[in-house]
């Protein structure tokens, strides 16, 4: 009985041990994702974000709430309507949440925020970017191997810096395996409905194949699936953008430039939950295996051993810097070798 007595005592030292040796959670914790305009199931960066907060949630039993705004104004409504609920963090989907992100930011310090793909200065933001151009300079490269014509190209969404710098990677890797190789390039608008006009994509891509490209890259969310039925009806091939997209069209998508936008979402809600959330810049990359290219069942046939062998060689030189690439977001020209 002394035994038995004593037995609660025991649970509670062993309880208080565990305690000790675990991060505490951070009792505010309460996420939330605010999509981009191009809604959650794009089948590119904003689903890479749904996928990433649906894993947290399975994996943690914690519910993360979301709102996809249906235009401009809707962000700045939506993001206060969460902040003023608690919500804590918010992760902000996209560039063009930055200037409604960083106003609600301060209209409540004491909750956190995060931004994917933009920069907010604030002690209660954390900015999480991607070097996108080295992922796409991997891609670029892989097309310039698959290519029979040596003719290539490029369809972005909206018309903007970080759109260009998908491209001027894409074209620096091409040029790097071929520097006369021929890329042609086409935006497809210059406001936000250039995210989700597959219409357009599909007509961009047709343009492009009739001059000879027989690969094309987009980088232009939900337009890119126009891009992408495009090219398999065309007997072409296409490469994805941010999600792994090769499972779409097996035989067409050469390879998709993946951003880990699903992992950055996962670790901002994993940390915050055990009260190790920071503000700053993340910065991730090939290095940090922020970026890379889809390599798996349904392109296996598509990539040779010889093409895997050349990818490595070029990732290995972009890391320890004997690759040098070009960022457009800090010099906005596109050499012509890197």
């Amino acid at each position: 009985m002394k035994a038995l007595s004593s037995l609660p005592a025991i649970l509670g030292l062993t309880a208080s041990l565990l305690s000790a040796s675990a991060p505490a959670a951070d009792s505010s914790f309460a996420p939330a994702v605010l999509f981009g305009l191009g809604g959650k199931f794009d089948k590119s960066f904003n689903e890479s974000v749904y996928n990433g907060m649906s894993r947290f949630t399975a994996d943690t039993g914690v519910k993360v709430q979301e709102f996809e705004p249906a235009n401009e104004a809707q962000i700045e409504q939506g993001l206060r309507r969460m902040a003023s609920r608690g919500a804590n963090p918010i992760i902000a989907v996209g560039f063009d949440e930055a200037n409604a992100l960083e106003k609600i930011a301060r209209e409540f310090p004491r909750q956190h925020f995060a931004i994917v793909d933009a920069v907010v200065d604030l002690p209660n933001v954390e900015s999480i970017v991607f070097k996108e151009q080295q992922g796409s300079f991997l891609v670029g490269a892989l097309a310039a191997m698959a290519s029979k014509s040596q003719k290539i190209g490029f369809i972005g969404g909206m018309d903007i810096s970080l759109i260009r710098r998908f491209g001027c990677g894409y074209a620096q890797g091409a040029r790097f395996i071929n520097p006369d190789i021929t890329l042609f390039e086409n935006m497809t608008g210059s406001t936000p409905a250039a995210w989700n006009n597959p219409g357009k994509g599909a007509e961009l891509a047709r343009s492009q194949f009739d001059r000879g490209a027989d690969v094309v890259f987009a980088a232009a969310g939900g337009t890119g699936l126009g891009v992408y039925q495009a090219a398999a009806d065309a007997g072409k091939y296409a490469i994805g953008v941010d999600s792994n997209q090769n499972y779409l069209h097996p035989g067409t998508m050469l390879t998709s430039m993946v951003k880990s936008v699903d992992v950055a979402t996962y670790s901002t809600f994993e940390e915050a939950m055990k009260g190790q959330w920071h503000a700053g810049v993340r910065e991730l990359g090939l290095a940090k295996n922020g970026v890379s290219w889809a390599d798996d069942k349904y392109n296996k046939h598509l990539v040779t051993d010889h093409m895997r062998d050349q990818l490595k060689r070029i990732e290995k030189g972009i890391i320890d810097g004997s690759i040098q690439v070009h960022d457009y977001m800090t010099d906005s020209h596109c050499p012509p070798l890197p």
